[in-house]
């Protein structure tokens, strides 16, 4: 069964969206500005094809002098042939030698070209914005970091040969010529048949090529989310839908490729066909020259050797031109991805921030990630050097977004976010990463033991440094339970620890960067109450002199806050203490009567 047409129709019109749809001249020009560094080995790869083409042209040349010249009676004869044999020989010989240094210099020239793609794609990805990894499922970038330059690995393994494929094409008509131009004629009288089947051929092959890739992409990106959201999938009883989903697409990708692979073939069996066509002429008409003394019989064999041998490059460049399609899609996506504009770079001359007070601003910023969809309103507040300040507000208000904003994640569209009064647009992103850490809601930990995790952000660190931060949060009695302590490894995104233990790990790896200023993005909100007295208790020495933004819902996390900040909409409606927010009655106190005095930690009294 296929996939809802609306579904597949909204997949590929977002990846043409995100990635373009056109064949852009400029692919093989970019593609080959990587190999450009390589281009001595380049030159010596061509040479030895050369060298390989020139002993192939020679072959059937010895052989044709061995058997008009040589091969005849006589003590004379014996000695010339065993000259021919030696020669015949040493051609081969040097033709296995070019052959076994082609392979392997374009063979070297391919690996380091890809890995050179790779780090290019992987460094491009490290820099571009938010905005373009949340619209972006991963499985279709995979694709493109992996699938993509295999595709093109495999077309510069090929590409050089067939330089040398066309200069062997060309040799041979060239031979023929000479040796005959009569029957040399009446043999190249078939090529134009093939001429006319590949100009229909092409536009097909294109178009299924394309249609292959983008189908790739679209099972890779299903296959991707599925992995992610294995959890959410089984709580859901999902598994035999998106079964159903990946099963669909999965057979639309067969279905294109099926397609792609059959067009790439179709001119492989014409092009048998037309050898033996064309060998049938040599052997009648060139026969009947023979017989008639028109032609030497050397000539007719020679000529057999070169048809024999004019197709199979003709056979190769079809192949290769079959790769160079599919390699031209490629090189387009992949060139898509380098293209994709970073929206947050630095200016030429940004300052780089060395001392941080601490000092916050926001000044009318407004936002949105959609034209339509405004997040933040003209938000406008400050923090001073060392105040705590609280972010609360309903779902969807704009909490994370500020966050971002201050982190730059993301470029206010309007309005100015300033540390220290200096607009971050003005200041360097590393500067800004040194001065601003972040412990986010979902945390992330990386493979690797829990020491080299929690330094992540400070490698300069020690394990002094690293066990002070951990026993602050209280990670350190946890982490001294498990087998090696701080040398324990953790499995991708810490799935060996518990969600409270990723998360005290995560806050951990925030403090011993030692930041002027710290966010907490819903930072406790999976963290037990136990566990958050004692986050509590060493927030209040930590946070000492450092400007901390909290975000959260929880009221044990916020009620200490020096102040609290109340979003609605993307709009500021309120601010103040606790208890002045408290008293005032409006959306911050209905926030607590509805969701804050539900926890057992906080007695009923506490609202008020």
């Amino acid at each position: 069964m296929r996939p809802p047409r609306g579904v597949i129709g909204a997949q590929v019109s977002h990846d043409e969206e995100m990635f373009g749809r056109v064949f852009d001249g400029r692919v093989m020009r970019r593609f080959f500005s990587f190999v450009w560094p390589y281009q001595r080995l380049l030159a010596l790869a061509l040479i030895a094809v050369l060298i390989f083409v020139a002993t192939q042209l020679a072959i059937p040349l010895v052989i044709l002098y061995a058997i008009d010249h040589v091969i005849q009676p006589g003590a004379a004869a014996e000695v010339a042939l065993s000259s021919v044999i030696i020669f015949l020989g040493a051609v081969v010989l040097i033709n296995y030698l070019a052959n076994y240094s082609q392979e392997a210099l374009v063979g070297r020239i391919a690996e380091n070209v890809v890995v050179d793609l790779r780090r290019a794609m992987f460094t491009h990805l490290q820099r571009v914005s938010l905005s373009f990894m949340d619209k972006t499922e991963v499985g279709r970038v995979m694709s493109r970091l992996q699938s993509d330059t295999g595709t093109l690995q495999e077309f510069l393994e090929t590409s050089v040969f067939a330089i040398g494929d066309v200069v062997l094409l060309f040799g041979i008509v060239i031979t023929l010529l000479v040796l005959d131009a009569e029957l040399g004629l009446l043999t190249l009288s078939i090529v134009p048949i093939l001429l006319v089947v590949r100009y229909f051929w092409l536009p097909h092959a294109r178009a299924a090529f394309r249609r292959a890739r983008e189908t790739n992409s679209m099972a890779n990106g299903a296959l991707a989310e599925a992995i992610h959201s294995v959890r959410t999938v089984k709580a859901m009883v999902r598994g035999k839908d998106n079964h159903k989903l990946y099963s669909d697409l999965a057979d639309l990708n067969l279905r294109t490729h099926l397609r792609a692979a059959k067009l790439a073939q179709v001119n492989v069996p014409i092009v048998d066909g037309l050898t033996g066509g064309a060998m049938a002429i040599i052997v009648v008409v060139g026969g009947r020259m023979v017989f008639s003394g028109a032609l030497e019989l050397g000539v007719m064999v020679a000529f057999l050797f070169y048809v024999q041998r004019f197709f199979d490059p003709i056979r190769s460049l079809t192949i290769q031109y079959s790769m160079m399609q599919r390699a031209t899609v490629s090189g387009q996506r992949i060139l898509e991805v380098l293209d994709v504009p970073e929206t947050v770079t630095d200016i030429p001359d940004a300052l780089d921030l060395v001392n941080c007070n601490g000092a916050i601003s926001f000044d009318q910023v407004s936002f949105h990630y959609t034209q339509k969809i405004p997040v933040l309103k003209s938000v406008s507040f400050s923090v001073s050097p060392g105040e705590k300040i609280a972010i609360v507000g309903p779902t969807g208000s704009g909490k994370s977004t500020t966050a971002a904003l201050l982190r730059r994640f993301y470029d206010p569209l309007s309005g100015q976010v300033c540390i220290d009064g200096h607009d971050l647009r003005t200041l360097s992103q590393d500067s800004i990463g040194r001065h601003v850490s972040m412990v986010l809601q979902e945390p992330f930990l990386f493979s690797g033991t829990i020491f080299e995790n929690i330094r992540y952000a400070s490698v300069t660190k020690n394990a002094a440094d690293v066990e002070r931060a951990a026993q602050a949060v209280g990670a350190h009695n946890f982490i001294a339970r498990l087998p090696g302590d701080y040398q324990f490894v953790l499995d991708q995104g810490g799935g060996n620890l518990s969600l409270g233990q990723r998360q005290l790990i995560s806050f951990a790896r925030a403090l011993v960067a030692d930041t002027r200023i710290l966010v907490l993005d819903e930072a406790t909100a999976n963290v037990d109450s136990y566990s958050e007295r004692n986050i509590q208790r060493a927030l209040k020495i930590l946070l000492e002199g450092r400007t901390a933004i909290v975000i959260a819902h929880r009221l044990a996390t916020i009620r200490d806050c020096d102040r609290i900040l109340v979003l609605n909409h993307g709009r500021l409606v309120e601010e103040g203490s606790h208890q002045e927010l408290m008293d005032i009655d409006g959306l911050y106190a209905r926030l607590c009567r509805l969701n804050y005095a539900s926890f057992d930690d906080i007695p009923s009294s506490a609202i008020r």
